[in-house]
């Protein structure tokens, strides 16, 4: 009974952080200050780093960066980590995320633009600097995770962006979605124009990076690694050691195979061999048996003979 009376404390502390839960004020929902007109120079110093909303500049106003939604991530996710394995490969030129934003200036306006995912080319003469929190030149390859909750959000990526970014000299760019057709993926011709990358056998490849291609129905399927390193489309840049290694550890076996079967072979040969020479090592024992005996047969009908004449003669002697 006293044990059961003094183990009813215990249950205070939870009751106390339960009170204290429930006395802590509710979270504060950030205001946007989307819209807001703002010198370039404010947008850098107080909006440009804003960890709770993602701004953008647009001549002068701020732009809140829309959010899409978790597949259009996981879209976005697998081209990330497949442009990362071609980098590994083939180094050529650096990937920047973290909303890490550029400046375009255009014949219509100045703009600063955080891109979900950029290329920087190694021979971009604007070169990409560790410490640097934004980029200095023009990026060569941008890509954008299109939110698709307001029209205003799906105009913003398929139509300003892509104005801005063709007319600011952006090489490349994709736009990504889950959805199939609100997925694009542009390239500057040479009159300075957007016009769509026609897709091979379903695969886009890419101009600015040399190399990097992808099956569209990949990025709705989204393969992981393991059937990506034996797929031709891939095979040359996702996980090339580990194939490497396979194809070693294979070529290994085989040359063991062939020295076993190769050994076996061997054996079998001095096998037959021997018993060759063992046959014809019996057929002459056998001969050499059959000759002594005829030998022995021979001497013995002659001794019969002998003793047959020496019978007759001395028969003969005593008549």
């Amino acid at each position: 009974m006293s044990q059961i009376v003094q183990a009813e404390p215990a249950q205070q502390p939870n009751q106390s952080v339960s009170s204290r839960a429930q006395s802590l004020p509710e979270p504060i929902e950030p205001v946007s200050h989307a819209g807001r007109r703002v010198t370039e120079d404010q947008y850098w110093r107080d909006y440009y780093l804003q960890s709770d909303i993602q701004y953008e500049w647009n001549n002068g106003l701020l732009e809140e960066k829309p959010v899409s939604d978790y597949q259009t991530f996981l879209i976005y996710h697998w081209l990330t980590r497949l442009l990362d394995h071609f980098l590994k490969t083939r180094p050529i030129a650096k990937l920047v995320g973290l909303d890490m934003g550029f400046r375009l200036a255009l014949p219509t306006g100045t703009v600063i633009r955080k891109p979900d995912l950029a290329v920087v080319h190694n021979d971009n003469p604007s070169v990409l600097l560790p410490l640097d929190c934004s980029y200095h030149g023009v990026y060569d390859l941008c890509i954008e995770a299109l939110s698709d909750k307001a029209r205003s959000g799906i105009l913003r990526d398929t139509v300003q962006k892509k104005a801005e970014y063709q007319a600011g000299g952006v090489p490349e760019y994709y736009i990504l979605h889950q959805a199939i057709e609100h997925q694009f993926f542009y390239t500057r011709n040479a009159r300075g124009l957007y016009v769509p990358i026609q897709a091979v056998d379903g695969v886009i490849r890419s101009r600015v990076l040399p190399g990097f291609q992808f099956r569209i129905a990949d990025l709705c399927g989204l393969p992981e690694d393991e059937a990506l390193r034996d797929d031709p489309v891939y095979a040359d840049f996702v996980l090339p050691a580990w194939r490497e290694d396979r194809l070693r550890a294979e070529a290994e076996a085989a040359s063991r195979r062939e020295a076993d079967e190769r050994a076996a072979a061997e054996a079998a040969v001095r096998q037959a061999a021997e018993q060759r020479a063992e046959s014809e090592a019996k057929r002459a024992e056998a001969q050499t048996q059959a000759r002594i005996a005829a030998e022995r047969r021979e001497r013995e009908a002659q001794q019969t003979i002998a003793d047959l004449q020496a019978r007759l003669a001395d028969k003969s002697d005593r008549r």
